[in-house]
């Protein structure tokens, strides 16, 4: 397993393969007295360390264009750092959270288009810290392949970066894995992770009550789960990712890679206000398994079905698939990205609030006695 590291900023970039790896190398070599150009090389194992320095060096200008206060000019050693104080905070709670891409990757590496999952991968993971009221402040990603392109590499982490820069968050550092063997030539993994912080007495959620409003907001399109069903549909059909797509004006591959919206801005906009009660990111699962998760018990959700028209992708995987509408909902986001809690008083100017600031916004329900999410 090799390991050429990532360290962004300008400060020294440390050797890029870990010293803990190197006795993987001897003891991989049938003939440790090899001497001159004979000499085994960890480039013959397949992890190629110039290609991991070169990157470094090519995504070093999008680090730089993720920076926000609080973000150190001294990166570029074994850690990032972040100074919470100069980011404005006097009490804060840090929030982490962490996630991939899933399966949709698989699309990415099929079709050749790579620059769009990386802002998949800041947005499952930002939209959640705004979930809890927090402030996504840095980010650090880990992407795993069998041989490293570096073009390729530069491509998805320049949507890591776009997606830092839609959060709000500094890109702070990361690591590059080349590991022969594991991953097939081509093939690539995605995660990262998130930290924010929120002032104390201030997290999310709270007060959640009986007869509050849910508003919410409209996603843009799958988002980054349901892909393994997604899949399956288009294999069963006998599509192709370069065929047009049912449902849109383009490709089959275009349309499903649309990235996760990034919720942050707007969110913090009315949490800062404290319009917001509760903030329900709606991922894997769908509304079924995400709206308990911000309910206090005793409590439930009703959904009106009929307050808002799903993008065409969702129709079209339903019929095609045979997929029951109870599953449709349990499995996809259903067109709704995100819910918020309100009180019944401030729904309609945080809907104006969230409009002015680009989102599309409609009251889907309601808080109510009982458990679970009930459709009607």
């Amino acid at each position: 397993m090799g390991r050429p590291g990532r360290k962004f900023g300008s400060g020294r970039c440390p050797s890029p393969v870990a010293s803990a790896f190197h006795p993987l190398i001897a003891a991989a070599n049938p003939h440790p007295d090899k001497s001159g150009d004979d000499m085994a090389t960890y480039a013959d194992a397949g992890v190629d360390i110039d290609a991991g320095n070169t990157l470094v060096e090519r995504i070093k200008p999008l680090a730089n264009s993720t920076r926000r206060s609080g973000a150190s000019d001294a990166l570029g050693g074994f850690g990032g750092i972040f100074d919470l104080g100069a980011a404005g905070y006097r009490d804060p709670v840090l929030v982490a959270a962490t996630d991939g891409v899933g399966t949709k990757l698989r699309i990415a590496i099929d079709t050749g288009r790579l620059d769009t999952v990386g802002i998949d991968l800041v947005a499952m993971c930002a939209n959640d810290l705004v979930c809890q009221g927090a402030e996504p402040l840095f980010f650090l990603d880990y992407l795993a392949a069998g041989k490293l392109s570096v073009d390729g590499a530069a491509n998805v982490i320049g949507g890591i970066a776009e997606g830092c820069r839609r959060a709000g968050a500094a890109l702070i550092g990361g690591e590059t894995a080349e590991m022969p063997g594991l991953y097939a030539v081509g093939d690539f993994d995605l995660a990262g992770f998130a930290v924010g912080a929120v002032e104390r007495g201030r997290e999310l959620p709270s007060g959640v009550s009986k007869g509050d409003v849910l508003l919410g907001l409209a996603s843009d399109g799958l988002h980054s789960n349901g892909f393994s069903l997604v899949r399956r549909i288009v294999a069963e059909k006998g599509l192709d990712w370069s065929d047009r797509a049912p449902f849109a004006e383009e490709t089959l591959g275009e349309a499903l890679l649309t990235p996760t919206r990034i919720y942050v801005r707007p969110a913090l906009r009315v949490i800062r206000a404290g319009a917001a009660r509760a903030l329900a990111h709606i991922t894997g699962g769908g509304l079924t398994e995400n709206l308990p998760r911000i309910l206090p018990a005793g409590l439930g959700a009703r959904i009106d079905t009929g307050s808002w028209r799903p993008p065409d992708v969702f129709d079209w995987l339903r019929r095609e698939g045979g997929v029951e509408e109870a599953e449709m909902f349990r499995t996809f986001n259903r067109g709704v990205g995100m819910v918020i809690v309100a009180a019944p008083e401030h729904a309609d100017k945080l809907s104006r609030d969230l409009e002015d600031a680009g989102e599309k916004v409609w009251v889907m329900g309601v808080v109510e006695a009982g458990e679970g999410v009930r459709y009607a």
